[in-house]
């Protein structure tokens, strides 16, 4: 049988002009960050299968990388059901593992503890445009801190990052768990259907307020209700003032501390934010995973056309492996969607070193490849990347290459003329 030379499905090989991305993106995120006070960490790859299927991390519990038992625990001529077989699988976000690593070490991390981590993650998705089944993910929380400073900080760091990488008039989507459930109980719904209600209000920017009314009413829910509903959603406008009508509008639904709070993390990180974008309350904002419990944003760009990166507060997740919440709100970006937008611009890596290439005449003489040594030595104490190669036969094709990967000053080095040098 031959053996496969292309990657599996949705997943790929990274060429090294990408990967020089990767690296320089990685090495400012991390420099950044730690501008801000977050402290790296890690967490492994495989998470207890318990963990995983705890019914908080959404649509994504239904694409795991299962693993299987092994050695002498895997039978599966004994089977009855999964629970048999799987014990493990591969983290489908950073979340839960941080959660369980937090769980685990609280009494050795200060408190509040501001945490980054980057690591693969795998999904069993279908891929697409900037959608892979193994990728990146760049995740900071703040644990411990009940106040809206986290979020106002997460927020800064994160936008402060993205203006350093030259992106601008970006847009940072803000919304609150509260908010939506305020504006479903003013409205009429039970709140048994809430779930269901924002699952199809999270639809708002793909079918539209009509789209949304036809699918609510299809859903048996009555006229009063949906028409009250989307009534809201075209008087509430996307900024502070929207914030404010809905504390009058949905008075005895809404905590007035739950509106207060946004506006201010709203006008705080518009008054300190370091890079250009814009905030927008966005009252459909609904964002998937089942655990936040308050503040939600997203990074939208046009770009891309969506969502590259986005979180929330999950105050109730630690709770659930300790018995006792944790406040906690975490912000990830889309790490392989901002590296492919960054691939597709062209960016030069700003640090990129000054490169020097040697090419050497074949069968150059120990004297001159001494030299020539030496002077690759003292290139690179100047802080140049060298490279030294022998000299091919099309030694036009050849230089061409090395001007595609940036080698600027490419020097020919023959046995008759090293000693030159």
């Amino acid at each position: 049988m031959a053996l496969k030379k292309k990657p599996v499905t949705g997943m790929k090989d990274i060429m090294p002009a990408e990967m020089e991305i990767r690296d320089y993106v990685i090495g400012l995120i991390k420099e950044t960050y730690g501008t801000f006070g977050f402290s790296s960490m890690e967490t492994p790859c495989v998470e207890h299968i318990e963990n995983l299927c705890s019914k908080q991390g959404g649509d994504n519990e239904k694409l795991i990388f299962k693993i299987l038992k092994r050695g002498e625990k895997l039978k599966i001529d004994q089977a009855k059901e999964e629970a048999d077989l799987v014990d493990g699988g591969l983290r489908y976000d950073l979340t839960v593992p941080l959660s369980r690593y937090y769980s685990n070490h609280a009494n050795e991390l200060p408190s509040p503890f501001k945490a980054l981590q980057m690591g693969n993650v795998w999904r069993a998705d279908r891929p697409q445009r900037g959608r892979f089944r193994q990728f990146m993910q760049c995740d900071i929380d703040i644990l411990g801190e009940p106040s809206n400073l986290a979020e106002i900080e997460l927020i800064l760091a994160t936008t402060a990052l993205l203006g350093k990488l030259d992106f601008k008039n970006f847009t940072i989507r803000i919304n609150d768990r509260r908010f939506l459930k305020a504006m479903a109980a003013y409205s009429g719904f039970e709140e048994k259907d809430y779930d269901n209600v924002f699952i199809t209000l999270d639809k708002m920017d793909k079918i539209g307020l009509d789209g949304v009314a036809a699918e609510l009413k299809e859903n048996g829910y009555a006229q009063e209700s949906v028409d009250k509903y989307l009534a809201l959603f075209q008087e509430i406008t996307d900024d502070v003032e929207g914030v404010r009508m809905c504390r009058g509008k949905l008075q005895g639904f809404l905590a007035p501390e739950a509106a207060d709070s946004l506006e201010m993390i709203i006008t705080s990180v518009e008054s300190a934010k370091e890079a250009e974008f814009r905030m927008k309350f966005d009252p459909t904002l609904v964002r998937g995973m089942s655990y936040y419990t308050g503040t939600i944003f997203e990074i939208s760009m046009d770009e891309f056309g969506g969502s590259v990166g986005g979180g929330g507060r999950y105050d109730k997740m630690i709770g659930k492996f300790t018995g006792q919440d944790t406040p906690a709100v975490g912000f990830s970006i889309g790490f392989e969607r901002i590296v492919m937008l960054l691939m597709e611009r062209g960016y030069q890596v700003p640090t990129r070193k000054e490169k020097k290439a040697f090419l050497i005449e074949k069968n150059m003489p120990q004297a001159g490849m001494l030299k020539v040594l030496s002077l690759a030595r003292e290139e690179r104490q100047a802080g140049k990347q060298v490279m030294i190669a022998n000299m091919k036969k099309n030694k036009k094709f050849q230089k061409e290459q090395l001007a595609e990967q940036g080698y600027s000053d490419i020097v020919e080095v023959y046995r008759d003329s090293v000693e030159s040098l």
